[in-house]
């Protein structure tokens, strides 16, 4: 998971996450509606994913096929903790109930949010030293 993630990779993993695994076709089709990019627009994204890791690519019978390289408990533990500790400077232990309500967070993505948010952080809610 290097790298961050914008809207538009967020797009496309939230429609791979539904399916699994799909052809640039199958994903174009399932947001074209919503997004109104042309089928190569979408091929494009994808292979800039696949670049970035965000997306593998495998070859079945000569179509290209793409699954998310992450899962969506472990994006979201990436982009909320880059926004709290980097942007926020928040330090301490961050709650990962602030997602229970989600339709897509079960109570294990919840035990395995709140790894991904503080692994490595100690419980000390100092707040870092202004430069």
């Amino acid at each position: 998971m290097a790298g961050s993630y914008n809207s538009t990779d967020l797009q496309i993993l939230k429609a791979l996450w539904s399916g699994e695994r799909m052809s640039a076709r199958e994903v174009h089709d399932a947001l074209s509606a919503e997004t109104g990019w042309s089928y190569s627009t979408t091929r494009t994204l994808l292979t800039r994913m696949a670049e970035k890791g965000f997306v593998a690519r495998n070859d079945f019978h000569g179509v290209a096929i793409y699954s998310a390289s992450a899962s969506r408990v472990q994006v979201l533990g990436s982009i909320a903790r880059e926004l709290t500790r980097g942007v926020f400077d928040i330090r301490g232990a961050l709650p990962a109930s602030m997602f229970a309500d989600s339709p897509h967070i079960t109570p294990e993505d919840l035990a395995e949010l709140d790894a991904i948010l503080n692994a490595g952080d100690s419980a000390d809610p100092t707040p870092p030293e202004k430069e």
